[in-house]
């Protein structure tokens, strides 16, 4: 019964106020007889009533959901299903998404192997050393000097390897260098073709700006472009004839470079003269002088662009070669050296190894494959871990609010990949309430709730959290506090502003009078209580719970008895009577 009191005190704040002010009108008129129409003075009165007196602390904020999270996977990979769909519900648990689980699956296999392989070898020390254990560490140390050979071998080997894999290859660059000059040649020549002459100003060029118009961006660059190709071109092709076969390494390289550098800029001018015919064939040319030459240079120009690129490939690969070979060769020599140096351990290691066992086992040994079965158990849960992770699960019930336009089956994805948003369906509101407000807001206190955007929706709730500590801003200590909503109404979207009114404390079937009528002196409370005689007397009281319009009266009066709330002197309301509004039934004007 209270709860429903409350709710609809809450929804008609406007009704009640103005129910109160209709109730002192009244009464001031109710009272005029006691002073006399010719008084100067007038009361406002009202009756001690029971009813029911709430306080209230209300704050503003925005509403949320009780859980959000974002769907991240824990590892890196290649996504190979995902079942996410926007504003879709999912239950705790449900398969979200996979990664591509294949290196995970053989890591359990390897470390289940690993671990089988320990254990075997700690049943073994535990059993003590037998024919077959020694005739093993012999074997391994036979495979462990063979292994010793090997590295030596591979060694001793890798700068042979390394010499001849670069003389093939500076062999291969020179010879690729003659054959694409032919083509360069060629090139160059189809360009010149194009221009007309080596002069800008003859009459091809002239033909393409009668078509595209004057000073037309194509020819400009197409011009430009074959300056700069043909300066290189001679350039290079002087250079070329004075670099033989068997030159020293670093002029066949520079060769190579600046071949490259030859074949991109005529590669360039093509492109220029391709765009230029690409703007032409969409004018209307056919009847123009020009005509039949562009007609005729194009597909030359298109075939030309094909076979250039295919010599920049070539080009580019030998230099690559050659670099990888260079730089790598001294991190092979290195790693062959850490190999040699592994192999020579090892073989030291399987010597002691088998001394040990034909000197029978060490408890110690014991202990130690103890522990790397322990390690290896260890190792096994890991890999299980990182297998689990290849799957994506939903951690509660909720509903998928956004989803990645971004990720899709198919794609790499990382930890920090956000695949989704999940949310909960139960809406909170979250506001921020001051020290002074804060301290009398407890869990489960009720509230309700008010929207911006929303004026006919009124929703009661509860409070669900307050922050333990504060926030100071510019001096200021305010405090959050989460308020749950007690049904779901679908009109109610999380972002929408909310105010909400949270009951502190409430009293039914209790005597109130309006804040008005209570004054207070000398550490007291009191009253002007209207007597049968209607003479005013100043009545102690004893007050209790109270807000901003209601006080609760403990003792000192009881229903139904009549007190002052204001006075009004006519003088004052007459010497203001043109600046304000006429009040019903009075005489006077009131601003």
């Amino acid at each position: 019964m209270l709860l429903k009191i409350l709710r609809q005190l809450f929804k008609n704040k406007f009704i009640t106020t103005i129910t109160l002010f209709v109730v002192i009108i009244g009464g001031y008129f109710g009272y005029q007889k006691l002073a006399g129409d010719k008084d100067t003075v007038r009361y406002v009165t009202a009756a001690v009533e029971k009813g029911t007196l709430i306080v209230s602390v209300s704050g503003s904020g925005q509403v949320t959901v009780l859980e959000q999270v974002d769907i991240k996977p824990k590892v890196s990979g290649d996504i190979t299903a995902i079942y996410i769909n926007q504003d879709k519900d999912v239950k705790i648990g449900q398969l979200l998404a996979v990664l591509d689980s294949g290196d995970a699956k053989r890591a359990v296999s390897d470390a289940e192997i690993s671990l089988e392989s320990a254990k075997i070898k700690l049943d073994e020390f535990i059993a003590g050393p037998d024919a077959q254990s020694l005739l093993q560490a012999e074997n391994a140390l036979v495979q462990a000097e063979s292994d010793l050979d090997r590295a030596r071998e591979n060694y001793e080997g890798i700068e042979t390897e390394a010499e001849y894999s670069l003389s093939t290859t500076y062999e291969d660059g020179y010879s690729t260098v003659s054959t694409i000059f032919f083509k360069l040649s060629d090139y160059i020549k189809d360009l010149k073709d194009v221009l007309g002459t080596e002069q800008r100003e003859e009459e091809h060029i002239a033909g393409y700006e009668l078509i595209l118009g004057k000073d037309s961006i194509f020819t400009e660059k197409l011009l430009d472009d074959y300056d700069s190709a043909f300066s290189l071109f001679n350039k290079n092709f002087t250079f070329f004839i004075t670099v033989f076969r068997d030159d020293d390494r670093d002029i066949i390289y520079q060769l190579i470079g600046d071949t490259l550098e030859t074949t991109k800029a005529i590669s360039q001018t093509l492109e220029s003269a391709r765009h230029m015919y690409d703007a032409i064939t969409v004018k209307n040319y056919n009847d123009l002088n020009i005509a039949s030459h562009v007609d005729k240079m194009q597909p030359k120009i298109e075939s030309n662009l094909s076979s250039v690129f295919s010599n920049i490939t070539s080009l580019e690969r030998i230099i690559n070669t050659i670099d990888d070979t260079v730089q790598d060769t001294p991190n092979k020599i290195e790693d062959s050296e850490l190999a040699l140096e592994s192999a020579k351990e090892n073989l030291e290691s399987k010597k002691l190894a088998l001394k040990e066992i034909q000197a029978g086992v060490d408890p110690l040994d014991i202990r130690i494959q103890q522990n790397i079965v322990a390690q290896k158990e260890a190792a096994l849960l890991e890999a299980k871990e990182g297998l689990a992770n290849c799957f994506i699960y939903a951690p509660f019930n909720g509903v998928i609010a956004e989803v990645s336009d971004n990720v899709k089956k198919g794609d790499s994805v990382s930890s920090n990949t956000i695949l989704a948003t999940l949310i909960t369906k139960q809406k909170i509101a979250e506001i921020t309430l001051n020290e002074i407000d804060a301290a009398n807001i407890k869990v489960g206190q009720r509230a309700t709730l008010t929207f911006d955007a929303l004026p006919d929706v009124s929703i009661s709730g509860q409070v669900i959290e307050v922050d333990v500590v504060g926030a100071v801003s510019q001096g200021v200590v305010s405090y959050g506090v989460k308020i749950a909503f007690d049904i779901e109404d679908e009109r109610v979207k999380p972002g929408m502003s909310v105010t909400v009114d949270i009951i502190t404390d409430a009293k039914q079937d209790v005597l109130v009078l309006p804040n008005s009528a209570i004054k207070f002196q000398k550490n007291s409370y009191y009253v002007e209580l209207v007597e049968l005689s209607e003479e005013i007397k100043l009545q102690p009281i004893e007050t209790g719970l109270s807000n901003d319009l209601y006080t609760e009266i403990v003792s000192g009066l009881k229903e139904g008895d009549i007190v002052v709330t204001s006075t009004i002197s006519l003088n004052a309301v007459q010497a203001t009577q043109n600046k304000g509004f006429q009040m019903p039934g009075m005489g006077s004007k009131f601003r």
